[in-house]
This record gives structure tokens, sequence and C-alpha cells, in this order.
């Protein structure tokens, strides 16, 4: 992997392949930034811009209190379903 930073908008290219994968690793239990840029391979800053565009869009959630390094954990928020009557 290069050491160089990737260009935002190639960061932003990859959200929606970045956002199944950090679904299938948020399904059995909720993770920190950290644990999920070290499952996917990819660096802390564009982990944190496909979590930041999940959380604003309700798609993810922070859990709980952060950890001794300051790291919240987040899950996939359970969506609410429409009562119809």
């Amino acid at each position: 992997m290069s050491t160089g930073r990737r260009d935002m908008r190639e960061v932003m290219r990859d959200e929606m392949i970045m956002r199944d994968r950090i679904f299938a690793l948020l399904a059995d239990d909720a993770k920190t930034i950290p644990q999920i840029s070290e499952a996917l391979g990819r660096p802390d800053h564009e982990t944190v811009c496909w979590v930041m565009a999940m959380r604003r869009y309700g798609m993810v959630e922070e859990t709980g209190r952060p950890d001794v390094d300051g790291y919240f954990k987040y899950e996939v928020k359970e969506q609410e379903e429409e009562a119809h009557a």
C-alpha cells in the first residue's frame, strides 16, 4: 500500500463498496474506527469518512461510551418501521 494519501475524491468514490464491507463487519459486533480500518486494510482517515457518512445518513450509530483511547464503537442502527394505519 502506498504511504501517500489518496485524493479525497478517490476515497469518496469507494464509499458504496466500503459501506457494504462496513455493514458486514458490524453485523456481529460493534467496532471502533481503528478496528474497522484494520479489518478493511485502509487508513483510519479514510474509514472515518465512510463511517461518518453512514452515521450522517442514519445507517450506523455510536454505542456506549468511548474506550480508554477515546474511540466510540459503532453499530448498525436499527431501522424504525413506520406504522401505517
